[in-house]
């Protein structure tokens, strides 16, 4: 078996990306100091997973934690699951596919723009002139309103118009349609969104004044700041693609893309999180490029000569039977409908903004240019001078500052968490005393100060078994985030009249929360604080219950 080391180091082919998906080492989680995620004492208060009487009920991996394994790192949650079964945990599938399933949601919302075309009967070509001008004169030759073909639109009304010619570039390719207005007299169509029915543009708004009917010769003029923006961010794109091709290797194709004026955002095939080094190194060749400041040429030619040329086709994109070539110096040839830049420079600045897993083998990288690129850094900047003055620091010395201050905190937790676990062992004499007999057990039932990690509630709970002898001992506390952590423990000489896991159970409902694990010992989690002191309380009369 390959290490992920000599298989990282390796520039994989076609045929080998999926080698992650059979050997990938699973102890990658422990050397990437993910296991972490895996400390017991952070995952148990989820009530969810309390139900069982075989397992320790704090070894689960939460489905939320596994997803941000696979969409944070790039690991597979079939070895997430492999290397927590190792390890004594079971991971929660269900959530895992919950959140996927979010991801997915969110990735259809944000890729929705503009109305719906597909209903529309459509027979009209719309003559597209936007690669080199902005306005046009177009004669309306399609109305529709409420996805009816009518003959007039009339001021408030809101519809689509088909134009015989028109500089509004339609939706396609990952580029959103252009938005802008259109005049004739006092008729005033505010369009806001332009998508394509077959060979014609629609495009979407409300009439503001006037009437618009059929015929009517129409000027046309598109939002210019609005196309600039998205030009350079089309643009950005296709300098981005080659640059994955450089960097991660030749296997990286295009999955998705939007291209609107506030960014871009590209999906593509790769087997793992792209790492912050080569984010690095991706950002600066686009931005080397941008600096170069080559000339972008487009020619039409037949789609086979295209190909032939080494153009790359991008997904989704449909071909007929003459395309055009995007080329951008020596970097990049990709075929491409949009409409882009002159010139790489044009673009001004390219920065990445975030990148992360969609899906199994797909990456998202998400990128402003321009204005926005600029404003995206003078952002991060005021962040670190807020970071510096609270830190009281210079800020070429923040980084040491905030790692200073985290090495202290860690510090002081782990001191905090020793105090408490002293202070839980020093009150178990008080405690003690407040333990009734019932049945020829010593049953305690007690609440321990605010936000006892369940470690010390574990161990205060078996010191009590320990002093107690026969005993059924429960305890809780409150969290500082408005949650309830129980332990229950029961002697192994009254296991057979009290099982621990049945009494956390009611407890647990009590609060707000459910519970379970051994005979012998259990845990939970609850939501309700306000009600741990009563559900306590409860616990001598559930015990005298069930000993009859």
């Amino acid at each position: 078996m390959r290490s992920f080391q000599e298989a990282r180091n390796k520039e994989p082919d076609l045929d080998e990306l999926m080698f992650v998906g059979i050997d990938f080492p699973a102890d990658f989680v422990l050397d990437e100091g993910l296991a972490a995620m895996l400390d017991a004492s952070d995952i148990n208060v989820d009530s969810r997973f309390y139900d069982t009487e075989s397992l320790r009920p704090y070894r689960i991996v939460l489905g939320e934690t596994a997803f941000k394994l696979f969409d944070t790192y790039g690991f597979p949650v079939d070895l997430t699951i492999d290397a927590a079964r190792e390890m004594g945990f079971e991971v929660d599938t269900q959530g895992f596919e919950e959140s996927m399933q979010a991801q997915r949601e969110r990735s259809r919302k944000a890729s929705r723009f503009g109305a719906a075309s597909d209903d529309l009967q459509i027979d009209e070509q719309t003559k597209f002139t936007g690669y080199d001008k902005l306005e046009d004169a177009g004669r309306v030759v399609g109305l529709f309103r409420d996805g009816q073909p009518v003959d007039i639109l009339q001021a408030g009304e809101q519809g689509q118009v088909v134009l015989f010619r028109t500089p509004f570039y339609a939706e396609s390719g990952g580029q959103v349609g252009d938005t802008g207005v259109l005049t004739c007299g006092d008729a005033q169509f505010i369009v806001r969104d332009t998508q394509k029915s077959g060979a014609a543009h629609l495009h979407i708004g409300q009439l503001e004044s006037g009437a618009m009917s059929l015929n009517d010769v129409m000027t046309a003029v598109v939002d210019g700041d609005s196309r600039k923006s998205t030009m350079l961010n089309h643009s950005a794109t296709h300098l981005l693609h080659a640059a994955l091709r450089e960097v991660l290797g030749p296997h990286v194709m295009q999955k998705g893309s939007l291209v609107n004026p506030e960014r871009l955002r590209f999906d593509f095939s790769h087997y793992e999180a792209v790492t912050s080094d080569e984010l690095r190194q991706i950002e600066s060749l686009v931005n080397s490029q941008i600096r170069i400041n080559d000339a972008v040429i487009t020619t039409v030619m037949s789609h086979d000569d295209a190909l032939e040329s080494g153009a790359v086709a991008l997904f989704g994109e449909k071909y007929g039977d003459e395309v055009r070539v995007l080329k951008i110096g020596d970097f990049s040839v990709e075929l491409c409908g949009g409409t882009h830049v002159t010139h790489a420079g044009d673009i001004g600045f390219f920065k990445i903004v975030s990148e992360s897993g969609i899906a199994s083998g797909v990456r998202r990288i998400e990128a402003v240019t321009g204005e926005r690129a600029l404003q995206k850094v003078n952002d991060d900047e005021q962040m670190i001078d807020a970071l510096a003055s609270l830190l009281k620091s210079g800020r070429t010395d923040v980084e040491q500052k905030v790692r200073q201050a985290l090495d202290k905190n860690r510090a002081l937790e782990k001191e905090l968490k020793s105090l408490r676990s002293k202070l839980a062992g020093a009150s178990g004499q008080d405690l003690a005393s407040g333990a009734k007999e019932i049945g020829g057990i010593n049953v305690l039932a007690a609440r321990l100060e605010d936000d006892t990690d369940a470690g010390a509630l574990r161990d205060a709970v078996d010191r009590m078994k320990d002093k107690l002898g026969t005993a059924v001992v429960v305890l809780g506390a409150a969290t500082a985030d408005g949650k309830v952590r129980l332990a229950a423990g029961v002697t192994k000489n009254a296991t057979d009249r009290i099982r621990a896991g049945d009494l956390i159970r009611d407890v647990a409902g009590q609060v707000g929360g459910k519970g379970g694990g051994r005979p012998d010992f259990a845990q939970a989690g609850g939501s309700d604080p306000g009600a741990l002191d009563k559900a306590l309380a409860g616990v001598n009369s559930w015990v005298e219950a069930q000993i009859g």
